[in-house]
C-alpha cells in the first residue's frame, strides 16, 4: 500500500470512523442540533457550529493546495473562523453539508495526487505536501475532541 492511500484511510476514519482514537468527526457530530452547536457552554471557546466551519475552510485549503493554490500562513479571521449568519436549523444542516462536500473534494484529490509529489514543498512554503496532508488529520481528531468536550458542558 502506498502512503498516499494510508492518508486517504486515514482522512475517512478520522472523518466518517473505525479511528483508533475515539469517535471521528461524523460520530462526535450525530444529534447535535443547531441551538447546541451555535451554544457557547464554555466562556472564551469556539461553538461547534464555528469548529464545523472552520474545519470546513481548512478542508477546502488543502483540497486547492493539492492542485497548486496557496495556503495563507495567516488567512483573514473571516475565513479561518466564519461567523454563523444564521442559527437556524436549516444553516446548520448546510453546515453540516458543506462540510461533507469538503471532505468529499478533499479525499478526492488525494486519491488524484501523484505519490511522487508528497515530499515536494506546497507552493512557496516551507512545509511538504506530506507534512499538510497528514497536518489535515490531525487538524480533525483536535477539533473533534473539542466538539466532544463541548457536548459534555
Amino acid at each position: 500500500m502506498n502512503e498516499v492511500k494510508r492518508i486517504r484511510i486515514l482522512l475517512r476514519s478520522t472523518y466518517r470512523g473505525r479511528a483508533w482514537h475515539g469517535p471521528a468527526v461524523r460520530e462526535v457530530l450525530e444529534g447535535v442540533t443547531a441551538s447546541e452547536a451555535a451554544a457557547r457552554p464554555i466562556a472564551g471557546s469556539h461553538s461547534i457550529w464555528e469548529l464545523v466551519l472552520h474545519m470546513t475552510y481548512w478542508r477546502r485549503v488543502v483540497a486547492e493546495a493539492l492542485v497548486g493554490g496557496p495556503i495563507d500562513e495567516h488567512p483573514p479571521a473571516e475565513l479561518d473562523w466564519p461567523t454563523i449568519v444564521s442559527d437556524r436549523p436549516e444553516a446548520w444542516e448546510q453546515a453540516l453539508e458543506d462540510l461533507e462536500a469538503s471532505q468529499k473534494a478533499l479525499v478526492q484529490r488525494v486519491k488524484a495526487f501523484d505519490e511522487a509529489r508528497l515530499m515536494e514543498n506546497v507552493a512557496d512554503r516551507e512545509f511538504s505536501f506530506y507534512f499538510v496532508l497528514h497536518g489535515i488529520v490531525q487538524h480533525d481528531i483536535y477539533h473533534a475532541g473539542q466538539i466532544a468536550l463541548l457536548k459534555k458542558a
